[in-house]
């Protein structure tokens, strides 16, 4: 009972990690043009050139507010 509101917490993280997991990105993906992106975070994926958005979310330099940008521009794409 003590900790059940942590542990809830901890396995909507769980879920929302497995679905970006699920989410490739293209392998021919150009993050220059992807607006609101920081230039860090460009140059690292860019570098990095990750498979999928859980990969991208992982490298360092990449912030939430990139990730945001980044699953913005993939739903446009569509």
């Amino acid at each position: 009972m003590k900790y059940e509101g942590y542990i809830r917490r901890q396995l909507s993280q769980v879920e929302e990690f497995e679905k970006l997991e699920q989410h490739a990105l293209p392998a021919d993906l150009d993050y220059s043009g992807i607006q609101g992106l920081r230039l860090e975070a460009r140059e690292k994926l860019a570098a990095v050139r990750p498979v999928n958005l859980g990969q991208a979310s992982r490298i360092s330099g990449v912030s939430p507010a990139d990730m945001g940008a980044l699953m913005i521009y993939l739903e446009k794409i569509k």
